[in-house]
């Protein structure tokens, strides 16, 4: 018997090698962008995303187990900032959010559930604007309706809220752990993503209720994204590794890309190159620990989605940002504390 398992492991080993050779035999091909990295620059702890200023002059790094967020210099290359919100001492920074034609900058903190508000581009504090969930990450903006969505991972709810009062309006139930969030085209309905029930749900924000969905059991729905047209979104599932294409008409999976393991944040390059940031396989003693493993950064050609580039980043790739002039590619190493940065030369 003993005998057995260790020819079945081994065999094992060989095939999860096999499997990520197979995906990584790209690495050498220069179809898609062009890269060159310009440096890897060292942060505070546990930067859980990176996001380009929208005049490509910054990079703002929210940092989960730190009191706030830093702020990235593009023509310093260095760290010029922090900047340290009401309540700080509490951590827990998740993610932000530009609203570039109101000229502020939104940060979540977790452990309070506040959204906070800071003017752009001299980042100066305006204003808490509590969720009235329970860990608050994600933040997404609706400008037809002037609307601001935030999805509560413990509360198991998206909230959402009067960007011009800062009062909670309603909240909708999700799926357990919403995460990522996007508007859609017309502004009436939302799409949440859930990363504990493997679900993607579509919900009429008016009616206060869920109108469709698509549910993958074990997935661990994570970031989405849209193209240009608004007609497709692509989703990562860190538990099966994958990318989903989402057709939003028929709110149906099109197609899907097996990717390295844990798939974090995506970004989309001129409406066709999807970055994906995959964080690695998890620590077998603590998945919050190191990663055995460095992570990847690797494009999918949305064409065809096939990829066709993937590289190693450092400690668990997390935070991704493609820079809004398409000319610079950032990512966040979350363990090694410290951000990458490439210019995108093609």
């Amino acid at each position: 018997m003993k005998k057995f398992f260790i020819i079945f492991f081994s065999l094992l080993a060989v095939s999860v090698l096999a499997q990520d050779k197979a995906l990584n035999k790209a690495v050498d091909k220069t179809e898609g962008p062009v890269l060159k990295k310009i440096g890897t620059y060292n942060c505070c702890r546990q930067p859980k995303q990176v996001l380009f200023s929208p005049d490509n002059k910054y990079v703002i790094m929210p940092l989960l187990e730190d009191n706030g967020f830093d702020i990235f210099s593009m023509s310093e290359k260095k760290i010029i900032k922090r900047i340290t919100p009401p309540n700080a001492s509490k951590q827990g920074f998740a993610e932000g959010l530009f609203i570039p034609e109101k000229n502020v900058f939104l940060v979540s903190q977790m452990t309070t559930a506040n959204l906070y508000e800071y003017s752009y581009p001299d980042f100066k504090y305006i204003r808490t604007i509590p969720t009235t969930g329970n860990w608050s990450k994600f933040i997404a903006y609706n400008s037809q309706k002037n609307l601001l969505a935030v999805s509560n991972w413990v509360s198991n709810d998206v909230s959402i809220i009067d960007y011009k009062t800062g009062k909670c309006l309603k909240k909708l139930k999700t799926g357990g752990a919403p995460r990522g969030l996007y508007f859609t085209k017309d502004g009436n309905s939302i799409i949440s993503l859930s990363f504990n029930d493997g679900l993607i749900e579509k919900f009429n924000i008016e009616q206060n209720k869920r109108t469709d969905y698509i549910k993958i059991t074990n997935a661990a729905m994570r970031h989405i994204v849209i193209n240009d047209e608004r007609t497709k979104a692509y989703i990562s599932d860190m538990y099966y590794r994958s990318i989903y294409e989402i057709n939003l008409i028929t709110f149906k999976i099109e197609r899907k890309t097996k990717v390295f393991y844990n798939p974090n944040t995506i970004d989309l390059l001129n409406n066709r190159w999807l970055f994906v940031s995959s964080r690695g396989p998890n620590n077998p003693a603590d998945y919050t620990k190191r990663s055995p493993q460095n992570g990847k950064i690797q494009i999918i050609d949305t064409k065809t989605m096939q990829i066709v580039q993937s590289f190693e980043g450092g400690n668990q790739p997390t935070g991704l940002d493609v820079s809004p002039d398409g000319k610079y590619l950032c990512f966040s190493n979350f363990q090694d504390e410290n951000i990458e940065l490439y210019e995108i030369t093609k």
